[in-house]
């Protein structure tokens, strides 16, 4: 059962504390993305938000989901990390509550996304700040993208064409 589990079958917290179902961007492609504040790929934020800007309309939703596990580079509270990425970057994609996406407090969602079969970066640990998971419309992993691939590189912005 656990290998038949698609992206869908997870709950995860927002930002502002309340349970969301993955199941909630069913049928949508979405690009879920561990994110920090204070990391020299914070940049990145612009291009997660240039993306769903462009391409909300056609079913991407960007999901945000701060972690503290790289050299500590996201301290802040909630609150801290929901000011900043509007006011800094303007996020207007779904944000959530911290996580862990590595080791013995692994939120369920990344135990899932780091199992499965991914190119072009392959499965297991989450390296760094700002690795991204490309999810189809059916909720299965289409690809998986090292943290230091730019949102709005060439190859993966071909990858969401081809998703969408």
């Amino acid at each position: 059962m656990r290998d038949m589990a698609t992206t869908y079958d997870f709950t995860a917290q927002t930002i502002d504390g309340e349970q969301c179902s993955l199941r909630d961007f069913q049928g949508k492609v979405l690009l879920v993305v561990n994110v920090a504040s204070q990391c020299g790929l914070t940049p990145h934020y612009a291009g997660l938000e240039e993306l769903y800007r462009n391409y909300k309309d056609r079913g991407l939703v960007v999901l945000g989901f701060p972690c503290n596990q790289f050299g500590s580079q996201e301290p802040g509270t909630e609150a801290d990390i929901k000011k900043f990425c509007e006011t800094r970057f303007g996020v207007s994609f779904p944000m959530f509550s911290k996580i862990d996406v590595n080791g013995p407090g692994k939120h369920a969602l990344y135990d899932h996304l780091t199992r499965q079969p991914t190119q072009p970066d392959g499965p297991g640990d989450i390296q760094w700040n700002f690795a991204k998971f490309l999810i189809d419309r059916s909720g299965q992993v289409a690809a998986r993208f090292a943290p230091t691939v730019a949102p709005v590189s060439e190859e993966l912005v071909s990858a969401i064409e081809k998703a969408l």
